[in-house]
């Protein structure tokens, strides 16, 4: 299956210039996303996996399903601002700008 075909791109958001990729229509069918799901879960093959991180807000939604196929644990990383305990701070590069991350010390 060509998962590129499920997703959107939406030109000049949340900036001009930039490309958002839209994985909504990807989600909604339910047959690409069991094969994305199940694509994911061969790479992964049989290493053993602890924790399945995901990051704000579409990483929450594939790391859920990860975890919980794989008897693992998630572990949410959010934007600045969404996170109410001691956390782990990671600045980057955005195309557009730079942002910030932060992942619960616990």
């Amino acid at each position: 299956m060509d998962l590129k075909k499920k997703i959107r791109n939406v030109p000049d958001f949340p900036e001009k210039g930039i490309i958002f990729r839209d994985i909504g229509p990807l989600l909604e069918d339910k047959n690409a996303f069991k094969f994305a799901v199940d694509e994911l879960l061969a790479r992964i093959g049989r290493i053993k996996i602890d924790k399945v991180v995901g990051i704000d807000a579409r990483g929450f939604i594939l790391a859920g399903v990860l975890a919980k196929q794989l008897n693992a644990g998630m572990v949410m990383i959010r934007k600045k601002g969404k996170l109410p305990f001691e956390t782990e701070v990671l600045e980057y590069d955005l195309e557009y700008g730079k942002s910030i991350l932060k992942m619960q010390k616990d």
